[in-house]
């Protein structure tokens, strides 16, 4: 986020998909560094966190984990209290659990395994614009639901080689995503006006290295023949008439 000098203190809400350490590990690091003096920190109100059951849980151990640090910084660097404070809020169900200033956030159960509960991800809307998350899925109908129409669909994908296939690690992770054939099921019936893949999952081996993303867009056009970006790392979505992507340069 520095380097698209978007300051991390300026965070207004943090959405959670799923509790999945590869996507709460970092809460820590957002909340904490939001709240120290520099420029990209200085948050003076609470931090504000929405997900499905267990984000109070979850907030409520880091603030005890992070007590002594908290305590101390207060004392020493004079940091305002009411900005390391936690708002979290929780929802069961499909619907909207965020609406501000135009902005409303609708959260919808997905399928990432039938243990992996709850699991949802997120269509954003503003101005008669949409952006859809699918967060960690299997092909799921849901999302298709959500994403109907939308401006932007970014969904996760998982592949691997087909040596690998057999492989006990690779069918345990393959089963709980959504391989670039399926995703593009998906946005062949959502029909975006752009489809991106983010959490790219690329499987390997000591012997089978990782497919390609050439791989991915390969498999995805057997079943999607419409626009398709790649998702790296700092891109970003301009959305109006049209969906405008922007790739970071240094």
């Amino acid at each position: 986020m520095g380097q698209l000098n978007v300051p991390i203190g300026k965070i207004d809400v943090l959405f959670i998909t799923h509790y999945h350490s590869d996507h709460v590990s970092g809460i820590p690091d957002v909340w904490l560094t939001g709240w120290l003096g520099p420029v990209f920190g200085r948050r003076k109100t609470p931090f504000h966190v929405i997900g499905p059951t267990g984000a109070k849980n979850l907030m409520s151990n880091l603030e005890k984990a992070y007590s002594l640090d908290t305590n101390i910084r207060e004392v020493d660097e004079k940091l305002p209290s009411l900005g390391i404070a936690v708002n979290a809020e929780e929802f069961e169900k499909d619907g909207a659990v965020y609406e501000k200033d135009g902005v409303k956030v609708i959260a919808f159960e997905v399928d990432h395994g039938d243990a992996i509960k709850p699991s949802y991800g997120y269509r954003i809307e503003y101005k008669s614009h949409a952006a859809v998350i699918s967060g960690d899925t299997r092909y799921n109908q849901n999302v298709i639901k959500y994403g109907t129409g939308a401006d932007l669909l970014i969904h996760e994908v998982c592949i691997a080689r087909p040596e690998l296939m057999s492989f006990p690690f690779a069918k345990a992770i393959l089963a709980h995503h959504t391989s670039p054939h399926d995703a593009g099921r998906v946005f062949a019936q959502a029909k975006p006006k752009l489809a991106a893949y983010t959490h790219l999952s690329f499987l390997s081996s000591e012997k089978i290295p990782e497919a390609t993303v050439d791989d991915v867009v390969t498999q995805t056009r057997e079943t999607y023949d419409g626009p398709l970006e790649v998702g790296e790392d700092l891109t970003s979505f301009e959305i109006g008439d049209t969906v405008t992507v922007h790739r970071w340069k240094p």
